[in-house]
């Protein structure tokens, strides 16, 4: 089977990448500039491969053009980017309001639905769906370096949830590898803690002290967009994260 997917989606990624898609990135997704042509031949792949095999849903009144299902998923592509993986294999479907959307109450672990309502920008459910406000994908994909990204956060749940339990440790190529990463993500976290509880300047903002799991998340958004202060801040986790996502964005970001 995983050899049928596999020629299914390099039959995909052969088909040509039309003009208009790349449009749409060159404009809305800034991210785009900071990349080499290699990652962008890698990037439309990974593109293809998403909007073929992922439903996009409008909600809220919104209808779901070309140009918004490639802005998504090129920013989610970003994440996959030189790494083994297998195209959030959890997620089905990608629900799109145009603007901040109220949704029922959700507990600590993303993607679980609760009691009450809030105010959302977006959300990773556990079970096949990421949710989000068009308009914070344009704020986020405009605007490169302010560690401000709803699909790198939310795609990066995804990423985390690929695990029976989302607790801020996505799947690692070895075992062995674990141990590092539950000593240096524990280490920064309980230190995001200390400086909060201090009331200490800290980089990352307060939503990454919730829990684990958003504490990868936001992590994901500060290492894509302000790499060389996280790094400055937290150099182990930095690395770990360059690890991790086969990529070090402080030598192509300016500082």
């Amino acid at each position: 089977m995983f050899g049928i997917k596999k020629r299914r989606r390099e039959r995909v990624k052969a088909e040509p990448f039309p003009n208009v898609w790349e449009e749409a990135i060159v404009e809305h997704v800034h991210y785009w500039e900071l990349l080499n042509e290699a990652d962008r031949a890698e990037l439309r792949g990974h593109v293809q491969v998403l909007l073929d095999e992922k439903d996009f849903e409008g909600a809220g009144g919104l209808e779901i053009t070309d140009e918004i299902r490639v802005v998504i998923a090129a920013q989610a592509a970003v994440l996959l980017l030189h790494r083994e993986h297998d195209y959030f294999p959890r997620l089905r479907s990608i629900v799109v309001y145009p603007h901040a959307y109220e949704a029922p109450g959700q507990d600590d672990r993303p993607g679980e639905i609760g009691e009450g309502a809030q105010g959302r920008l977006g959300e990773s459910w556990l079970h096949g769906t990421v949710v989000l406000s068009w308009n914070s994908v344009l704020g986020g994909a405009t605007n490169p370096v302010d560690a401000q990204n709803v699909v790198f956060h939310e795609f990066a749940h995804q990423l985390d949830s690929e695990l029976p339990s989302s607790a801020g440790a996505p799947r690692l190529p070895q075992r062995k590898l674990y141990a590092a990463w539950a000593r240096v993500m524990g280490e920064a976290y309980e230190e995001l803690h200390e400086d909060l509880e201090r009331h200490r300047k800290t980089l990352l903002r307060d939503y990454a002290a919730t829990n684990a799991a958003e504490f990868f998340a936001v992590v994901t958004e500060y290492f894509f967009e302000r790499p060389n202060a996280l790094k400055r801040r937290y150099p182990e986790l930095y690395a770990l994260f360059a690890r991790y996502y086969a990529q070090d964005p402080a030598e192509r970001t300016p500082r």
